[in-house]
């Protein structure tokens, strides 16, 4: 029996940065919305023995740590696992992790996300995990955008002075819109926020539906940065064939962007000037299986309505297709957000 088997518990005297939040003397918006002293610099005790930040030369007895490529792994006497997960945890003191999931991981609220995911997706931590963020500071626009972002990648704040047994479970996780449809004008974040969404998540493929760039600089620059948002261990779809990938998808999907896949289709059916009705056809087809997909997709459009009236025909005609398909989405989605300015505005039906 462990000598803190009536004491197996998390304290947490504080989730924020080193410098809290707000920060002292801060002029940013973010500190501006939070009250003085709300988040204190990140202080959490186990079992009233051990302390993180982890700063001692060894553990307490009955206690053992290692350094994993995740971050501090603790072990307690009674066997419970915790993870302090790192966001730069450098080089792993030991092998490759191969047991069950931890019972609790505190991960960086902004810069861990992808780690959470790549953590579920190796099973390290499952449904009985508590996922704790970590690291609370003005990175996050405000308290409810926090709150909103957590709830998205199935974490929890723990307020200051709060106490979690480890012993028992988190409450259920709240499952997510299934298909969610994001629109917005040119550089409005729509595509930031997309990869936001599922940033916690394992196995998720990213759907490319856009030109590869061939030799435009700009262009492939575009697609450098992307690629350099993404986590890791998500994979990468070049395809068209949205209506195939939907029916068949199991985990899931980002799809960036319907604007591209929509001027595809119109190369493809050579419908620029004139649509013998394969176009339509290929819209009826992508909304029949977006209807009908079991997996989480989040899509990426342009707001049609929000440019200048197209100077040509083609224009307008891309244009009347695109807002069309839009329609059709939304009303088969259970979610739908404007973007502007990098600020979600849900869109209720």
């Amino acid at each position: 029996m462990s000598p803190y088997a009536d004491n197996v518990k998390a304290e947490f005297h504080g989730t924020a940065g080193p410098r809290g939040w707000p920060e002292q003397e801060c002029g940013c918006a973010s500190c501006g919305r939070v009250s003085p002293g709300r988040w204190r610099p990140f202080d959490v005790v186990l079992d009233g023995v051990l302390r993180l930040p982890f700063t001692e030369a060894a553990p307490p007895p009955g206690y053992r740590t290692r350094h994993t490529r995740h971050g501090l792994e603790i072990t307690e006497p009674d066997g419970r696992r915790l993870l302090h997960a790192l966001p730069t945890p450098g080089e792993a003191a030991d092998g490759p992790l191969d047991h069950p999931a931890y019972d609790m991981v505190l991960a960086d609220v902004l810069t861990g996300p992808a780690q959470v995911g790549a953590l579920r997706q190796e099973g390290l931590i499952g449904e009985a995990t508590w996922v704790v963020a970590v690291g609370i500071d003005h990175r996050m626009p405000s308290e409810t955008e926090l709150s909103r972002r957590l709830a998205l990648w199935g974490m929890r704040a723990v307020p200051d002075g709060g106490v979690l047994d480890v012993r028992t479970s988190p409450p259920p996780r709240v499952p997510a819109a299934r298909r969610a449809l994001l629109l917005g004008g040119a550089r409005s974040g729509k595509s930031a926020e997309a990869e936001l969404r599922l940033a916690a998540e394992p196995g998720v493929t990213y759907v490319a539906t856009g030109p590869s760039g061939g030799d435009d600089p700009e262009w492939l620059a575009r697609i450098g940065a992307h690629r350099e948002r993404r986590p890791a261990h998500w994979a990468t779809v070049e395809t068209t064939d949205l209506a195939g990938l939907l029916r068949g998808a199991d985990g899931p999907l980002l799809i960036d962007g319907l604007g591209t896949w929509l001027a595809a289709v119109f190369d493809e059916c050579g419908a620029w000037d004139h649509d013998d009705g394969r176009v339509g056809e290929r819209c009826a087809d992508l909304t029949a299986a977006w209807r009908q997909t079991r997996a989480r997709v989040v899509a990426v459009s342009d707001e049609a309505g929000l440019g200048v009236v197209p100077a040509t025909r083609s224009g307008r005609v891309f244009r009347d297709a695109l807002g069309e398909l839009n329609q059709r989405l939304a009303e088969q989605s259970e979610e739908a957000t404007l973007m502007v300015a990098g600020r979600p505005i849900p869109l209720p039906l």
